[in-house]
């Protein structure tokens, strides 16, 4: 239990900021999951939409530092190798 008062005021701010990246966690995984949703309905130019606007949210979260730039890069990746994947 924080004693301080400096210590009790990181506790309330490490609070706040959890619940925040925790929902841009929520944020990256839904964006991603659009993505598969997309590519998985079989509309070609529907999913390459839907994967520019996820990219933008995956890129900001990974500046952001809740995820790692390399894990960001590693989804976007698998996301643009299904679409080029599918059938014209």
């Amino acid at each position: 239990m924080a004693n301080s008062a400096q210590a009790r005021k990181r506790a309330r701010q490490a609070l706040m900021q959890r619940a925040h990246n925790a929902s841009l966690r929520t944020a990256f995984r839904t964006a991603v999951k659009k993505v598969i949703k997309a590519v998985e309905a079989g509309d070609k130019a529907a999913a390459k939409g839907v994967f520019q606007a996820s990219v933008k949210v995956i890129d900001r979260i990974a500046d952001k530092g809740v995820f790692h730039k390399n894990k960001a890069a590693r989804h976007k990746s698998r996301l643009s190798a299904q679409i080029k994947a599918m059938a014209v």
